[in-house]
């Protein structure tokens, strides 16, 4: 049997390990790769367990960077969240662990990657399509997606071969976490009517065990990039850590989410993104102080767009880079500051200003300073209203039907 090479995304779980004995049994050489997107995990653990497991290659890679800078802020940026609810915080890593793999790939001279994710999952998806975008030459093998086996069948497997996994008992839940946010998933929360346990949460507080008093955070933007807490200049990745940290402790970041997968089916899910909340919330709320509103309006469209095709795995696409030039446009005056109050389990922008923020003061008030010409508008609504005045002058008949059916009926609801 001829050996040929294939880049493992490898994550030291359950799947992944016997993944590669089953891959070496398949004729590759498996080269294990491994990105730390901040799952607080021991990596040197992680690297050496691939080895002894069969990989001829282990790698390990710190994307955090990368991560927030190139693909968390865009995303930022376009106010993308799916289905009003998801951060997408899976959905953004898949695309950068996939090109990272691609590039180990070249690397190595490998001719395939290969991934854990089943055939029911989106995160399949993600990885295919990025692959085929930056290296259609590159085969995608999926262990998973091939064998058949339940996670009985491969604890035996692993057992039987002599494989090191962490754990063999089966957890009540499946998780993936990185910066923007912890998925949680299967046992109990696969009944939509049953109330999240306690113990699904690890990164929130319990809102009736948070602290008495709120908590107040102020974020400073700079062009719809987050550069500031509470004044001071602070890199992304510091910033990410300490609004998950100050979130969790006022218990913000829960969301329960009922959604739709790429492949068709609804799934429960429940997420905790803390620092996605404050974040998205408050670039939110400097949007709306600063962008006009039609480019306001419009973006709506194209943000849900945009959380679409990432959810989709559609990362890598001529859409999505047209999307990304309107929403780098939009950023250009989206600069200033937001003052966020965090209480058990919510959070409220309580203020927002900005150097090119289009509150005007003397347009807005109705007290000493107003400068607002309020002559002009008669004039104004003369012309606003004129098509509805000629639609009545013309069909007047009509609406005098309607309006008398309204006024019979405003009648006997007031006799």
């Amino acid at each position: 049997m001829s050996t040929r090479k294939v880049v493992l995304a490898y994550s030291g779980g359950l799947d992944t390990s016997v993944a590669i004995r089953w891959l070496k049994d398949k004729g590759w050489d498996v080269v294990a790769f491994t990105v730390d997107l901040g799952e607080k995990k021991d990596l040197d653990a992680i690297q050496a367990r691939a080895l002894k497991t069969g990989a001829s290659a282990a790698y390990v890679a710190d994307g955090r960077a990368p991560f927030l800078e190139l693909f968390v802020w865009p995303s930022l940026q376009a106010g993308a969240v799916y289905e009003k609810e998801y951060p997408l915080a899976t959905a953004l890593g898949r695309p950068l662990i996939a090109a990272m793999m691609v590039e180990i790939a070249r690397r190595e001279g490998a001719t395939a990657i290969a991934h854990g994710c089943t055939g029911k999952g989106n995160d399949q998806v993600r990885f295919d399509v990025t692959t085929a975008a930056l290296a259609p030459d590159l085969q995608v093998v999926a262990p998973v997606r091939e064998w058949d086996m339940n996670r009985d069948d491969e604890i035996e497997y692993a057992r039987k071969h002599g494989i090191e996994v962490p754990a063999t008992l089966r957890s009540p839940y499946s998780t993936d976490e990185n910066l923007w946010g912890r998925s949680i998933e299967a046992g109990v929360l696969e009944d939509p009517w049953a109330e999240p346990p306690a113990d699904v949460y690890a990164w929130t507080r319990d809102p009736r065990q948070c602290p008495d008093e709120p908590a107040y955070v102020e974020i400073g933007f700079k062009q719809g990039r987050p550069v500031s807490l509470d004044g001071k200049a602070t890199a992304a990745l510091d910033l990410v850590t300490t609004l998950n940290r100050l979130g969790g402790d006022n218990g913000v970041g829960r969301i329960d989410h009922l959604e739709n997968r790429l492949i068709g089916i609804k799934s429960r899910e429940i997420y905790e993104a803390p620092a996605a909340v404050l974040l998205l919330q408050a670039h939110q709320a400097l949007e709306d102080i600063t962008l006009p509103k039609e480019v306001a309006r419009f973006k709506d469209l194209v943000a849900q767009q945009w959380a679409q095709m990432v959810y989709d795995g559609l990362w890598f696409s001529p859409l999505r880079d047209a999307l990304n030039a309107f929403v780098t446009e939009t950023q250009t005056h989206v600069t200033g500051d937001v003052r966020i109050k965090l209480f058990k389990g919510s959070s409220h922008v309580v203020g927002r200003k900005g150097p090119q923020q289009l509150y005007q003061l003397a347009l807005a008030t109705y007290g000493q300073g107003d400068a607002f010409d309020q002559s002009a508008a008669a004039g104004f609504i003369k012309l606003w209203g004129m098509g509805v005045r000629t639609t009545s002058q013309v069909q007047g008949q009509l609406h005098a039907r309607d309006l008398g059916n309204l006024l019979s009926e405003v009648k006997r609801l007031t006799s």
